[in-house]
């Protein structure tokens, strides 16, 4: 029987050899097409992304997942920075990124493939102290305005469930109670980390109890990428398992999130 001596260097070289991810060709070409994996970062969903308080550098669970992305793929990363979910899928259709974080909704899924969720978070209600509304269920009701962050996903969601409130469009989500306090409208709605901290900002507001929608948060690649599509959806479900999603979560002090279940 032939025996081959596996020197230590040998040895450390097959252990690296196995460990490293193997990334198809047509998938860096796909998600990379410029050489640089350009990541759509929102700084709208203060659960996905933030500016660091000392450089204003983009941190957050997308940061984390988009450099870990660009390490597999063999390329340099390049941060695309947007304040606004809507801004974001606008900004597909001039190629401006390669992968972005988006919430999953049928209207967006026109332009761009979406990977499982990774992070679900819960769309709620922020009202006046003095308001009467007191559920979720009194919202809808004629006379009622609603203000959202414009292109959002809960603006997208809204739109299509509420039947008798209005809607009122705000620029971007942190800009949502400001308009409502401004026009004096009856509900700031949007993601309730968002609200959580702006019933702590200003004095005299509530969130409603409970929630109006469950948000699935992806990652996305435009429509017409089928390998970086298909390399995606592989690489959130690893993100997944391993616990890169949860640590990166817990690494960023974000409550009131979890991490999404395996498979789609």
């Amino acid at each position: 029987m032939l025996r081959v001596a596996i020197t230590p260097i040998l040895a450390a070289t097959i252990a690296v050899c196995s460990a490293a991810p193997v990334t198809p060709p047509a998938a860096v070409t796909d998600l990379a097409p410029t050489g640089k994996l350009r990541a759509a970062i929102n700084f709208g969903n203060p659960v996905l992304a933030n500016k660091g308080p000392a450089t204003g550098e983009a941190r957050g669970v997308s940061v984390d997942l988009s450099r870990e992305l660009a390490r597999r793929l063999g390329v340099p990363l390049e941060v695309v920075t947007f304040n606004a979910a809507g801004k974001v899928v606008e900004a597909v259709k001039a190629g401006a990124w390669d992968v972005a974080f988006v919430a999953i909704d049928p209207a967006r899924a026109l332009d761009m493939d979406y990977s499982a969720p990774y992070v679900v978070i819960e769309g709620a209600y922020l009202v006046p102290d003095a308001s009467s509304i007191a559920t979720n269920a009194d919202v809808d009701r004629d006379g009622m305005r609603v203000v959202v962050g414009a292109g959002s996903a809960y603006d997208l969601f809204l739109s299509r469930e509420l039947k008798h409130a209005r809607i009122v469009r705000a620029p971007t989500s942190d800009q949502v109670v400001q308009l409502m306090l401004a026009q004096g409208c009856d509900v700031a709605a949007g993601v309730k980390q968002q609200l959580q901290a702006d019933a702590g900002r200003v004095q005299g507001l509530r969130l409603l109890p409970g929630r109006f929608m469950v948000i699935n948060q992806a990652m996305a690649t435009p429509k017409g990428r089928p390998a970086g599509a298909a390399y995606l959806a592989e690489f959130i479900e690893e993100m997944k398992a391993s616990g890169f999603v949860a640590s990166a979560l817990a690494r960023h002090g974000i409550e009131g999130a979890s991490v999404a279940p395996q498979g789609r």
